[in-house]
């Protein structure tokens, strides 16, 4: 027998039963009708299915076609009894040929399972936790085959997704009965933006969608392409409003999101194409359907996250535009209408827009059920201070749709219907958050000193459209990261030296006494520019960072010479080169810098103005540079810790997948070990080192750095007076007393334990949230 060929059948088969179950709401129907089919497919005697039950201890039989049906529900087999109960301890398949002689078999009278022999059970596991097992008999004494059991292993594997997502939707559906009691659930994702909210789940009506449009041919080209040009000025006018109906602390680089809806918008864009579908004889809706689903799938199969994003703006802004062409601009409103209460806005794919339009003072906190923290939504929420989650698993809006939830924009952690004692601590944390943040508020514009002198320099992390405060009042001592990237981002084509100079010296004007650090450009694998696109099977680990602008030079060069040109007459800039991973790259771009030096001397030299040779720095970001510190020394003026990336070079784990976010953290023993033995060879090369990582933002991390010996810390805008007022509260003896406790941990876990301990003693219990 052709055993590929047999192989590719069995896979068919097992996609086909898996989709049939997914169609069955109840889950108790869908394994009958599993059983049933696995039975009829295999060809045995008795399929059936066990679910495991936590509090009592056992597993119960839920479904079966072969044993006797009465047993189901009554039959409850402890976890360390019987052969399901064997299975479920050693986590892996059991093949018996003859069950009965088994010193594990267990008779239970109800199953009427005496003329079975042969037996196969395969645990079903989702992330480690044993949730049931799945087994199947036959009267005949024999070993099943290694086809039928990689068969039932792989139905074990899917079983165990469809079994979370039911017992989630089991949870939340509460359809019992009108008087019944919601069960609490919790659902885990991506910490997209920090602080803690309640509110009732809000999902805004999306019903006129391209998704669900069914395409259709027209005759009247011309009357269509009027229809759809009405329907994208609409939609134009109602961008432009949600553009300036934006708060006006909002950083300008923030509200450019909406500049890549205005070039979607533009005739020359999406327009010329969606005509020429209509002219081939398709109707407005249908043509822009057409269009919007080619350019959303190629920004999907882009590695890079933030670009994957971009594929939700673009259906966003569509949707709107089919709503605009199929209810000639009315309809557009129905969010403001319906959220009346305190909300958590939650949608498949939280858009710019959805966010601008809902009423601010209703807006407590957002999830997104897919998207990343590079996401616009994850960006504008931390402009507006708004609690976020994305990227949560399991779960759907409808779901959620008017329940209350409780959200945790720290951990990326949600609560639906939670019991009430939950709540009353919940609210309390709130409280104690309110509180602090008064006390800090109150005692803004302090000097960052602790309690026995030891003074810190605090600096903003600007540019990534959220956190950029480009006023002299609140970017502490200076810039320390100014990512260049989103200009590159939101273009269709380089940036030139002129705009880009344009840009830099705005930013140098905007505080000329501090100093600003700018990091030279930071894209490749994972981040690519939408006309200079890389596909690469590991985007982190690839061409990125210096090692793309080392061999683009022309690129490199016009945006030094930029930063150059910008900061004549000016003293503060500061040059800095990302992810650098050897002495080599540090020379050939000094070289490169060099050269564009000259050549604007040369350019200024007599017109009388002065141009100062800036600082050149590089970034410690991969774990190489640790053991070559002291030869980089000999080459750059200054270092800054790239803990983000650090951590997740040093754990091997992408900080944007959730299925390993949870091992990613930067208070990992092996982490703290690293920052601690950079400034310690830092202090030793007599050179200056910053830290511009999250960890350099969290409370916790402020005050291990501080014991490690860090005096410069850069962080998001919104962190900088609850660090300097933290920092005025503890005693530099104590943060190295803390540290010695958190490197010897063993845990992240357990360094928490360490410092939450540590600033409960304090009374900070409210900044323990920020810190873990």
């Amino acid at each position: 027998m052709d055993t590929q060929g047999h192989k590719g059948a069995m896979l068919t088969t097992l996609k086909r039963i898996v989709q049939e179950m997914n169609q069955i709401p109840a889950l108790d129907t869908a394994l009958f009708r599993l059983a049933s089919r696995v039975k009829q497919t295999l060809d045995v005697d008795s399929c059936s299915i066990y679910l495991a039950d936590y509090e009592k201890q056992t597993f119960i039989l839920k479904a079966t076609d072969g044993l006797h049906p009465d047993a189901v529900e009554q039959v409850h087999i402890g976890f360390s009894e019987g052969l399901i109960g064997l299975v479920g301890q050693r986590e892996e398949p059991l093949n018996i040929v003859n069950a009965q002689h088994h010193p594990r078999f267990k008779h239970y009278p109800e199953v009427k399972e005496e003329n079975y022999n042969a037996f196969l059970g395969t645990p079903i596991i989702h992330q480690r936790k044993v949730l049931g097992v799945i087994t199947l008999q036959q009267s005949e004494m024999r070993r099943f085959s290694e086809d039928e059991e990689a068969f039932l292993v792989t139905l074990a594997a899917q079983l165990a997704l469809e079994i979370t997502n039911a017992d989630m939707r089991g949870a939340l559906n509460n359809t019992a009965n009108v008087n019944s009691i919601a069960l609490q659930k919790n659902v885990s994702g991506i910490a997209g933006s920090p602080g803690l909210a309640i509110g009732k789940g809000f999902s805004p009506d999306k019903s006129l969608n391209l998704k669900n449009w069914v395409v259709k041919r027209s005759k009247n080209p011309n009357d269509e392409i009027q229809t759809y040009r009405k329907g994208v000025e609409v939609t134009r006018q109602h961008v432009d409003g949600l553009s300036k109906s934006l708060d006006d602390d909002i950083p300008d680089d923030v509200k450019s999101i909406f500049q890549l809806y205005h070039h979607l918008l533009d005739a020359n864009s999406l327009g010329r194409e969606v005509e020429e579908k209509i002219r081939q004889g398709w109707d407005a809706a249908s043509s822009l359907k057409m269009v919007v689903e080619n350019y959303a799938a190629r920004f999907r199969a882009m590695d890079d996250p933030y670009m994957q994003e971009r594929a939700i703006d673009i259906v966003d802004l569509s949707d709107r535009i089919l709503a605009n062409i199929l209810t000639e601009g009315q309809g557009q409103k129905l969010v403001e209408k319906l959220a009346t209460e305190d909300s958590i806005l939650v949608a498949d794919e939280v858009s710019a827009t959805m966010l601008a339009e809902f009423p601010r003072e209703k807006l407590k906190g957002i999830i997104s059920i897919r998207g990343s923290n590079n996401s616009h939504a994850a960006i504008l929420a931390r402009a507006m201070g708004v609690p976020a989650v994305m990227g949560c698993q399991n779960v759907s809006p409808a779901l959620l749709e008017g329940k209350e939830l409780l959200l945790d924009g720290y951990a990326g952690e949600v609560i639906v219907s939670p019991e009430r004692n939950i709540k009353t601590e919940f609210i309390q944390l709130i409280e104690e958050e309110s509180a602090i943040t008064e006390r800090i508020d109150a005692e803004a514009g302090q000097p960052c000193e602790s309690v026995d002198g030891c003074r810190m320099s605090l600096y903003i992390n600007a540019g990534l459209s959220a956190e950029a405060e480009l006023n002299a009042g609140h970017i502490g001592s200076g810039i320390g990261l100014y990512r260049t990237e989103i200009p590159f981002m939101l273009r269709e084509r380089f940036p030139s030296e002129q705009e880009q100079v344009e840009l830099y010296r705005q930013i140098l004007e905007s505080a000329p006494d501090l100093p600003i650090t700018m990091r030279t450009l930071d894209v490749g694998g994972d981040k690519p520019l939408p006309y200079f696109p890389i596909n690469e099977e590991n985007p982190f680990l690839g061409w990125r960072g210096i090692r793309l602008t080392l061999d683009h030079p022309e690129i490199f060069l016009v945006q030094v010479r930029a930063m150059l040109r910008a900061s004549i007459g000016l003293k503060n800039l500061r040059i800095m080169l990302p992810m650098i991973s050897t002495v080599a790259e540090v020379q050939e771009a000094k070289r490169l810098v060099n050269q564009a030096y000259f050549e604007i001397c040369d350019e200024v030299c007599e017109s009388g103005e002065v141009l100062q040779r800036p600082k050149l720095g590089i970034m410690l970001e991969v774990p190489s540079v640790l053991y070559q510190l002291p030869q980089l020394a000999k080459h750059v003026d200054f270092f800054s810790v790239g803990s983000n990336d650090l951590t997740q070079y040093l754990l091997a784990v992408d900080r944007n997948n959730t299925r390993v976010a949870g091992l990613y953290n930067s208070y990992h023993p092996a982490v703290l070990a690293a920052l601690y033995d950079i400034v310690q060879q830092s202090n030793e090369n007599q050179i200056p080192v910053t830290i511009c990582g999250e960890i350099a933002g969290e409370p916790a991390g402020a005050i291990l750095l501080m014991g490690m010996g860090y005096r410069r810390l850069s962080m998001n805008a919104f962190n900088i007076r609850k660090i300097n007022w933290l920092i005025r509260k503890v005693s530099l003896a104590e943060s190295k007393q803390l540290l010695s406790l958190a490197l010897t941990s063993q845990s992240h876990e357990q360094v928490f334990g360490h410092l939450n301990e540590y600033l409960e003693t304090k009374g900070l219990g409210g900044l323990i949230r920020a810190g873990a």
